[in-house]
């Protein structure tokens, strides 16, 4: 299953937990700061800046949002299991970029 792997990863770094995402979902929270969330097994939102959507968009690891393509948002459709490294990197990514800031 994929969101279980994922929250088994994911829970197990340092000041993230796991919320119900306001539009439907699971989201995934450094300290009050979203990572990214889950729309089922299907579909993954990430805010990133312009600056870093860009850069996912161009090398083809993620799609202008769904609902927002003009925001720093990405959506990554999930095919299956096998989605879940490429998953993980874009959390880490996330979780990267916003625990440094913080530091």
């Amino acid at each position: 299953m994929i969101l279980e792997s994922l929250r088994q990863e994911l829970l197990s770094w340092d000041d993230v937990s796991e919320h119900p995402h306001r539009f439907g979902g699971v989201e995934f929270r450094y300290k009050n700061k979203e990572l990214g969330h889950l729309h089922g097994e299907k579909l993954a939102d990430f805010p990133f800046p312009k600056s870093v959507r860009d850069e996912l968009i161009q090398a083809r690891l993620a799609e202008l949002h769904h609902v927002l393509p003009n925001s720093g948002w990405v959506s990554f459709w999930i095919k299956g299991e096998q989605d879940i490294p490429h998953l993980l990197k874009l959390f880490k990514m996330q979780y990267d970029r916003i625990a440094n800031k913080r530091n």
